[in-house]
């Protein structure tokens, strides 16, 4: 998936990842950990049949709705997000601290 998506090989797949592929893993997750409770998985085996079985499932709902995660688009680098918001971030302040000077 990783070289799908022409990213480094260093880097975490869910820095790339589509917010709607990322959503419905955590998706899948929620419904594995409902289930292992309330039928009380105990067994590595019973576990991991679950967390295939839906995120399988999830899988299928996307399809049925024509969404083939494989097929999406990369999602911007959030690293590269992040570096762009702190930069705003600064820009903004000095903007303010510009308008209060030339206000007083």
């Amino acid at each position: 998936m990783k070289d799908r998506l022409g990213m480094p090989d260093n880097r975490a797949l869910a820095d790339f990842l589509p917010t709607i592929t990322i959503k419905a893993k955590d998706f899948a997750n929620e419904i594995t950990n409902f289930n292992i409770k309330r039928d009380d998985l105990r067994h590595e085996d019973a576990i991991a049949f679950e967390y295939v079985k839906n995120n399988q499932d999830v899988r299928k709902v996307l399809t049925d709705r024509g969404i083939k995660p494989e097929e999406l688009p990369p999602a911007e680098d959030i690293k590269k997000l992040e570096r762009r918001v702190k930069s705003e971030e600064k820009q903004l302040i000095k903007q303010s601290v510009k308008r209060k000077n030339k206000a007083d």
